[in-house]
């Protein structure tokens, strides 16, 4: 097997100091590391909000609209032990039927009723790996919405030890469909301020929504990675939206993914010739090297787990922007961007979710 599709190469080394626990304050104090791939140039002394000096007028910023639910629920089983149900993706319009990961699964089964704060939920399909179909018995979507508030917990990554409540911390400020068990942390980094600043400075800025579920977090297993399987994430892409990019096509101008949720997202929408069409879709893409991007020309990410799916797609997009698409050349890039990790990770950055970010041009 080669290099590039050997899980073990897409590790590193990184001191647990260097895991973000909180935000930074304000969000948009962060570092920003900027790399040019094309002209091999890295920009390392730089906070988040000077991104405007990295952005251009007539730039389009795609970000990504979802909003994270308090999807950690802890239960009783009948016979009185204790449970947790993490809700991964909503199966119906009025929210009351979903797909979930159970602790301990090997007690909990089709037909198993879970007590939640005197609330009666039902197993109704058992599946592999934790997860079954469960399905709540309340009126009408409010109601569920309503207990959920009360008695759900954010789903902060297990990385993350702090018990505060991170309610609004672990949201962007331009959240607003529900759905997602998990923030699309990129853009975590922006404040109201900062988006109005670069909306003047005629940057574009439109939105789509991936409900972040299991198919983003869930660790890559297989040694060869190309043999791991991206459960399907809900996603949803606007007319309005998808002009825009057919426009910024046209006129060759650039669009700028916040997130690998986003890059994903926009991909998804792309056929082979490059065309993006607007739409409602379930999204199993899968992006490591060798995949080519059809619409996103920079991204905007944070520092990934070493070994994950979106550390995978972000060194394919370093590829692209360098133009190389051969094993030999993806695997410098790779060498390249764990270079950088690497060197962050001496320099004392913040990894992970709450912690710094980079823009790949």
């Amino acid at each position: 097997m080669k290099k590039l599709y050997d899980l073990s190469s897409y590790n590193y080394e990184l001191p647990s100091e260097n895991i973000a626990q909180y935000p930074a304050t304000p969000r948009d104090s962060s570092r920003l590391l900027v790399w040019n791939v094309k002209e091999d140039k890295i920009f390392s002394e730089n906070i988040f909000r000077d991104i405007t000096k990295f952005l251009r007028p007539n730039d389009l910023l795609i970000l990504n609209d979802t909003k994270v639910i308090p999807a950690r629920l802890k239960g009783e089983r009948e016979t009185g032990g204790q449970c947790e149900i993490f809700l991964l993706k909503n199966l119906t319009s009025d929210f009351l039927e979903w797909e979930v990961l159970v602790k301990p699964a090997r007690k909990i089964h089709k037909g198993s009723k879970i007590s939640v704060d005197g609330k009666i939920l039902f197993i109704t399909e058992e599946k592999p790996e934790g997860i079954r179909n469960i399905k709540f018995e309340f009126e009408n979507r409010d109601e569920f919405m309503k207990f959920l508030d009360n008695c759900g917990h954010v789903p902060l990554p297990p990385y993350i030890k702090n018990n505060d409540d991170m309610r609004e911390k672990y949201q962007t400020v331009f959240a607003k469909n529900e759905g997602s068990v998990a923030a699309p942390t990129a853009s975590l980094h922006f404040t109201p301020e900062l988006l109005k600043q670069i909306k003047l400075m005629g940057v574009k800025i439109s939105y789509v929504t991936l409900h972040v579920g299991l198919g983003t977090f869930r660790p890559v297993k297989t040694q060869d990675i190309r043999q791991h399987e991206i459960h399907t994430e809900h996603c949803e892409l606007s007319e309005e939206t998808a002009k825009l990019i057919r426009e910024q096509k046209l006129n060759g101008e650039r669009v700028i993914a916040s997130g690998t949720t986003a890059a994903r997202t926009l991909e998804s929408f792309c056929n082979d010739d490059g065309e993006i069409k607007s739409g409602i879709l379930e999204t199993g893409l899968y992006i490591y090297p060798g995949y080519k991007f059809k619409a996103v020309d920079a991204l905007i990410t944070n520092f990934h787990l070493p070994e994950s799916s979106l550390l995978m797609l972000v060194a394919s997009f370093a590829a692209n922007k360098a133009r190389v698409f051969d094993i030999e050349g993806e695997e410098k890039i790779l060498g390249k961007l764990l270079e950088i990790y690497e060197t962050c990770a001496k320099s004392n950055w913040r990894f992970f979710s709450f912690g710094d970010a980079m823009f790949i041009e």
